[in-house]
This record gives C-alpha cells, structure tokens and sequence, in this order.
C-alpha cells in the first residue's frame, strides 16, 4: 500500500468548474459539502484507504528559530500555506490509480448551489524509508 496526501487550496489551484468562494455559500451549502467529505471519509474507513484528515483554519502563522531565546514570528515575502492549503486528507491505496480516482472522487463534493465544484485537488506521494544522510541527495 502507498500512502497518498490530498491537499485541498483555497486559491492557488487551477479555478474549479464551479468556483465560488467557500464565504459565498449558503449555509446549507456549506453543511453538504462537509457532510460529503464526511462520508467519503466514512466509506474509506471500511475500506481501510482512510489514515486522517483535517480542514484548516485560514489563519496561521511561520515560525523560525532565530537563535537562544529569540523564537520570532515572521509572514515572510513569500506564498503562505494559511492563503493556499484549505484542508488535506490522507489515504493509503494500493496503487497510484486508484489514488487519483480517490482524489476524482472527492473533487465532485457539492459548493454553490448544490453542483459539483469539480475542484483541483493536489495528489502527493509520501516518501519511502528515508534515505542515509549519506545517501540523501540534498547533501
């Protein structure tokens, strides 16, 4: 089995089908979007494709270590994943096709008005056993 990460954007992605912003729903738009996600969650569960997930809040914060006692905080000149990464989900399937067909799936979760959003979803193979640090090809 190989363990896939389904990164869910808020922006950054190709513009989905449907592409209204998530703050633009009804409520009850928002409650079977969720509900989707929840049963598809649910159903690879049984099947034992389901290792978590999680939605994220929009706010976050980098954080770098910058010497003793000097923990600051900085939002940097760079893209920051509390503007890009809405959600993520992991599954663990037996091949890359069906991760992509998973990942299909779950692009189809109800937005606006009841359709599909049709929304690009990030698929991310986890690494395998990690390399020596003498075998590492960043060194």
């Amino acid at each position: 089995m190989a363990k896939y990460l389904l990164l869910k954007h808020y922006r950054g992605a190709p513009a989905a089908v449907n592409d209204v912003p998530m703050d633009q729903w009804e409520p009850e738009e928002v409650s079977a979007h969720v509900q989707y996600m929840n049963d598809f969650a649910a159903r690879l569960e049984e099947t034992g494709e389901f290792v978590g997930g999680q939605a994220l809040a929009p706010e976050g914060t980098w954080v770098r270590y910058d010497g003793e006692g000097r923990p600051p905080v900085t939002d940097g000149p760079f893209a920051e994943t509390k503007d890009l990464i809405a959600g993520w989900m992991i599954i663990d399937v037996d091949s890359y096709e069906r991760a992509v067909e998973l990942a299909g799936e779950l692009s189809a979760a109800p937005g606006a008005g009841g359709k599909p959003i049709h929304e690009w979803l990030e698929l991310r193979p986890f690494l395998g056993p990690h390399p020596t640090i003498t075998e590492c090809p960043h060194r």
